[in-house]
């Protein structure tokens, strides 16, 4: 044992030319960004590189046909994983840093015209000389040996678009929300420089790096992103606030909802449902699975949900079926769920929901993120993890019941609305028709029920749930509906 610490030490130590022992200093990883994290929450903010204007007026179609060329993608004969570099410009206004590293150390990224195709050729003219990178796309071969896929997309402020196999681009994660949905304003941190980790070449999984920055807080972001069996990003952040925000939002996610199933669809719309996420689902400790369906509001709607142990939440996309879409183009049966499960004790604290009024399908008008119920004093770390499992099946267990269906419409009299509700899955379908299944339906001092009751949905094998509600006008009411059996 003595010799096998002796030679440990001497592996470890590097001796000058003068003859005095340094320790060796690590490999570059997480621990140097939270230092660069650390040190920057010290300092004033200062905002990140800007666009040129004329870049910033250039159109979407005509950024689309800026492109990068492939055949200079990073670790392209390196295996699994390659890089494609995105050119700055529409709605990408601020550049960031990219770099790459291994064991040997550090390598930046340097920006070229002819890594991009241009179209027409004469932008390349007015690119600046020392211009950056917009984000990066890593790809993987997720279906031939031949063929690199995107499978996340890291641009503009802290977004980042996750995708799995057999799915395509719909929600987004970001880095940090901050008061989000509040009369002060949002505050959007950006990740302002990305480190690289070039993997070995079967590799499954490939390590990132980033620096977020915004005026009132700093931190250090560690992502995982492993490909087998399925899609997951495990993410590790440290924290530092330059000053108290009012609210933090962890984990947060964002997504579209322009109108669905729950009430008639607009005017001149032809698609029975556009969205690309069509409910919130939170987990608590005490074993409670909460569905919340999500709306197009009339006007800003915030929820918060209270939770005193957080064993997951996420925006999912539950109606996979191309029938309730109908639109090959955009695919909406196939965009992915994202399911945020915390890894250690996040305390107590609430999911908070903002819901957006959005007049199109092209304005991400849905966030959700979790709210811790206390921080640290200002200049501590705040340190969290957590895994964001990709999706396309639902999070809840097959042998419990879901809602998969929530529809809204006029009830039998003036001012009444009517509530439908459909449940399916586990020993649902064992229930016959004479069960003893109860509607359980709680509504806020806003509304009162008419009717209520629950009967089985002979078609479907599960069980639906009904009521009629009398509401104030103008006010919205807050619901809570479950089924209760007793056998």
């Amino acid at each position: 044992m003595r010799c096998a610490a002796a030679l440990l030490l001497v592996c470890t130590i590097l001796v000058d030319v003068a003859g005095r022992a340094t320790a060796a200093e690590p490999p570059f990883g997480l621990s140097h960004v939270v230092e660069k994290a650390r040190t920057l929450a010290q300092r004033a903010f200062t905002p990140p590189p800007a666009v040129p204007e004329s870049w910033q007026k250039v159109g979407y179609d005509q950024h689309r046909n800026v492109v990068f060329d492939r055949n200079q993608a990073l670790w392209k004969d390196a295996g699994n994983f390659r890089v494609e570099l995105i050119h700055p410009g529409n709605v990408y206004t601020h550049t960031v840093a990219i770099n790459t590293y291994d064991r040997a150390g550090v390598n930046p990224v340097t920006f070229s015209t002819s890594l991009f195709h241009y179209e027409p050729n004469s932008l390349r003219e007015k690119v600046p000389k020392d211009f950056g990178f917009a984000g990066f796309r890593m790809t993987y071969p997720l279906y031939r040996r031949s063929e690199w896929n995107h499978v996340v997309v890291f641009a503009g402020a802290s977004y980042f678009r996750p995708v799995a196999k057999n799915q395509v681009f719909g929600l987004s994660a970001r880095g940090l929300a901050i008061d989000t949905g509040l009369p002060s304003g949002e505050e959007f941190p950006a990740f302002t420089e990305f480190w690289l980790e070039r993997p070995s070449r079967d590799a499954t999984s490939v390590t990132m790096l980033a620096l977020l920055d915004s005026p009132r807080v700093t931190g250090a972001y560690q992502f995982v992103l492993r490909i087998a069996p399925k899609t997951v990003m495990e993410v590790k952040a440290t924290l530092f606030e330059r000053k108290r925000v009012t609210e933090l939002g962890i984990a947060p996610l964002t997504s579209m909802f322009f109108y669905g199933e729950e009430r008639a669809r607009p005017a001149g719309q032809w698609r029975p449902e556009v969205h690309d996420s069509d409910g919130l689902l939170i987990h608590s400790a005490n074993g409670e699975w909460l569905w919340r369906p999500l709306i197009n509001p009339d006007r800003l709607l915030m929820n918060m949900f209270q939770v005193d142990g957080l064993r997951g939440f996420g925006l999912l996309q539950r109606d996979r079926a191309f029938s309730a879409y109908e639109d090959l183009g955009a695919h909406y049966e196939l965009r992915p769920s994202a399911w945020i499960t915390p890894i250690g004790d996040w305390g107590k604290g609430q999911v908070k929901l903002v819901q957006i009024p959005t007049a199109n399908e092209y304005n991400d008008n849905i966030v959700a993120y979790w709210l811790p119920g206390a921080l640290p004093p200002v200049g501590q770390p705040i340190e969290l993890a957590y895994r964001i499992d990709v999706e396309s099946d639902d999070p809840v267990p097959a042998a419990r019941g879901r809602t998969t269906a929530t529809r809204v419409g006029d009830g039998d009299a003036a001012g009444v609305r009517r509530v439908v509700l459909d449940f399916e899955g586990g020993a649902l379908k064992q229930l016959g028709a004479t069960a003893d299944v109860k509607p359980v339906v709680w509504t806020g001092p806003e509304g009162q029920l008419t009717q209520q009751n629950a009967f089985k949905n002979t078609v479907t094998g599960g069980w639906r749930l009904a009521f009629q509600l009398k509401q104030q006008k103008g006010k919205p009411v807050e619901l809570r509906a479950s089924l209760q059996h007793k056998g």
